[in-house]
């Protein structure tokens, strides 16, 4: 079946989204291996996807441990120094898209205040025909509540919608329900799958 709506992960998919660069990058390798050993901060990150408030969360962590404290508060100050850059190809694709009038919507793992400071930065953030932000919903992905909340808020059956996620548990979770889906691995893989799926023309990939 030729997909009815594209679906697009945040990060890593439209933003990269390694905090492990920017720390080895400010900190040094050796210092961000033994605070990431210590402090859960990616358990921290998912709070905040869960609806947590975006400072409040991180700096009462920062709290938590003194020792790591003005490390931590990096993960909020320095924020969109984590979520960068925009991964232009794929963002290309998703304007290739919209122009043809597919619907485009977001499933990400995403904050409230973090995802509206990101729109700030990166307007594309704003342009889907829906969007589904775990932070609002309340469930992260790979659980399948987030997944069937979609289904249910779309009204488009799973076998049309196509997902494109960079991690395998994600991608599972929506193939178990039924989705089509593409494990993001680089645009150009997923620009060729738009393709394959009669979606964009090689020129419009491009």
């Amino acid at each position: 079946m030729q997909p009815k709506a594209v679906i697009f992960d945040i990060g890593n998919v439209l933003i990269e989204w390694q905090p492990e660069w920017f720390y080895d990058r400010v900190i040094g390798a050796d210092r961000r291996q033994a605070m990431f050993a210590e402090v859960d901060l990616h358990g921290m990150n998912d709070r905040v996807d869960l609806g947590g408030h975006f400072t409040e969360t991180i700096y009462a962590t920062a709290e938590e441990y003194p020792e790591w404290r003005t490390e931590i508060r990096m993960w909020h100050d320095h924020w969109i120094e984590l979520a960068s850059p925009a991964i232009d190809h794929s963002v290309r694709l998703k304007s290739a898209l919209r122009a043809k009038g597919i619907p485009v919507f977001s499933l990400t793992n995403f904050g409230i205040q973090s995802f509206d400071y990101a729109a700030t930065q990166y307007p594309f953030l704003t342009e889907f025909d829906r969007q589904y932000i775990s932070g609002h919903m309340k469930v992260i992905k790979p659980d399948p509540e987030i997944y069937r909340m979609v289904e249910a808020d779309c009204g488009i059956e799973p076998s049309a919608l196509l997902f494109a996620d960079d991690r395998t548990d994600n991608i599972t979770m929506a193939a178990s329900r039924g989705w089509q889906t593409h494990l993001f691995d680089g645009p150009q893989g997923w620009a060729d799958a738009l393709v394959s799926h009669g979606l964009l023309t090689p020129r419009e990939a491009a």
